[in-house]
């Protein structure tokens, strides 16, 4: 039973990713980022998703669909590490598969599947950017998931702090904050675009860490 349990939490951790990208990615390659009203709904796109699936498959795996917040709530001791690992390897792979259905759809080149990039401002602001960016976002979901009085507007909040994150973000490095959403529309693209990729895998997992230690930290001082 515990077995077929976990199952299900990582097939909708797989399903959610997948929409993550097939939505979010798929927006940006269609309007482009280039335009105020590309760049906004490129923002709104990521958002929404989450806010959908939040409400659609919160309930059976906590809606984490990104590895940064996996690692926080294992750090913070809601989840295992079986189930941790697990859940990586499904958002991995279903963003891998959101990635390739998008291309599938819309082409490779057309916005190259909306994949993040360093561009000029090198790896190291970039990696700042997305450490601060993934910090915030990370940080909003622990704090509202917190709070048994929240939950029924938990999804609606994280939305709008992704959507937040996206409206500075898109401008530096297109947001990531996901290494999952970063990793499947650079492995689909594959080639150069995998070069700069570790970025965008180590620096939302710092975030989602510092976010996890620092969340901690206040509410340890809270309670005392």
């Amino acid at each position: 039973m515990k077995e077929n349990e976990s199952v299900k939490k990582y097939l909708a951790e797989f399903i959610g990713t997948f929409v993550l990208v097939l939505f979010g990615c798929g927006v940006a390659c269609a309007l482009g980022c280039d335009t105020p009203a590309g760049y906004l709904a490129t923002a709104l796109a990521f958002g929404l998703v989450i806010v959908a699936m939040a409400y659609c498959i919160g309930n059976i795996s906590g809606c984490h669909i990104n590895p940064a917040v996996s690692l926080a709530m294992f750090i913070g001791n809601k989840m295992t590490l079986e189930d941790f690992i697990g859940y990586v390897i499904a958002q991995f792979l279903g963003a891998t598969a959101g990635a390739g259905v998008l291309a599938y759809l819309i082409g490779k080149s057309r916005g190259n599947l909306g994949i993040n990039t360093i561009a000029t401002f090198g790896w190291g602001k970039s990696f700042l950017v997305e450490v601060i960016l993934t910090f915030v976002f990370v940080l909003t979901i622990i704090g509202v998931t917190s709070k048994e009085s929240l939950s029924s507007v938990a999804g609606v909040v994280i939305g709008l702090a992704l959507t937040l994150v996206h409206l500075l973000g898109i401008y530096f490095t297109g947001t990531s904050v996901n290494p999952a959403r970063s990793f499947g529309p650079s492995v689909i693209i594959g080639g150069d675009q995998l070069k700069g990729l570790w970025v965008f895998i180590v620096a939302p997992l710092v975030g989602g860490a510092l976010a996890a230690y620092c969340y901690k930290y206040l509410a340890d001082r809270q309670s005392k």
